[in-house]
């Protein structure tokens, strides 16, 4: 029987680059229906609409396409804009090479509604890519089990202290902290900047007990820092959130936003 996750939406923003890329999601959505009763959303981002993605998808998915001919992907931009769509009171940004064990989102989901948490990672840091054979072996059945299994052949990435992938939150206080921080373009450190203001403000954060898979996939120019300045302007982003205080966090929270409802409208 489907557990009944109706009170939650994952939001799964996405720049297709490869067709590995599109297996994985469509591998990470089947998972979530086939476990879940629950809302899935999909938001592609592409320098136009070839219309596959959208076909191969079921109708239960809500799917919505963006143009956006910039190269570089401005994840954070298209997460916040996805997330303000969300109308149930918790929401998941889910990254779509990313799965855990079902159990794992049971416990974080019922963190969230006890009111013991307002953040829930469903995983506990460690952060397993699978690497391309076991990745092809799970493709083949997309059983746990073979992931489970052949944990001890995987690479752990950030050691043990992983804080992006998925995480699943209370959608109003997601919101009043901030939501994603748009001065992160392409690919950057945002999740450990979400993660030092989400304690900065004092939100409550919980990690489930077990690992994640990352479904090892090629990655193009937003897989690296795509230049030297990139990279300082992410640590930089990183550095003045931890030296901030409460008041200039929120300062630079309804600024952020400000600046971000206004080139929208540009």
């Amino acid at each position: 029987m489907k557990k009944n996750l109706e009170d939650l939406t994952f939001l799964m923003p996405i720049k297709v680059d490869s067709v590995i890329r599109i297996e994985n999601l469509l591998a990470i959505v089947r998972y979530f229906q086939r476990h879940f009763q629950t809302r899935i959303t999909v938001l592609e981002v592409g320098a136009y609409n070839n219309g596959l993605l959208q076909k191969l998808l079921n109708k239960e998915v809500k799917y919505s396409f963006i143009e956006d001919k910039d190269p570089v992907y401005h994840r954070t931009k298209y997460r916040n804009l996805i997330a303000n769509t969300v109308e149930t009171p918790f929401l998941s940004l889910w990254d779509v090479d990313v799965l855990v064990d079902k159990s794992q989102i049971i416990d974080a989901i019922e963190k969230l509604r006890q009111g013991e948490t307002d953040i829930a990672y469903p995983f506990d840091g460690r952060f397993y890519d699978t690497s391309e054979i076991i990745r092809s072996l799970f493709m083949k059945k997309q059983q746990m089990k073979i992931l489970h299994q052949n944990r001890e052949r995987m690479i752990l990435f950030y050691s043990y202290n992983h804080k992006g992938g998925a995480f699943l939150v209370n959608t109003e206080k997601y919101r009043l902290s901030g939501m994603e921080n748009e001065n992160f373009y392409g690919w950057g450190s945002e999740d450990y900047e979400r993660y030092v203001r989400w304690i900065s403000f004092g939100l409550h954060v919980y990690n489930a007990a077990g690992c994640m898979y990352h479904l090892s996939h090629p990655r193009d120019m937003n897989g690296n820092f795509i230049s030297q300045r990139q990279k300082e302007l992410s640590i930089s982003e990183c550095v003045k959130t931890m030296e901030s205080s409460y008041d200039e966090l929120m300062r630079n929270v309804v600024n952020n936003y400000n600046n971000n409802i206004k080139n929208d409208c540009l």
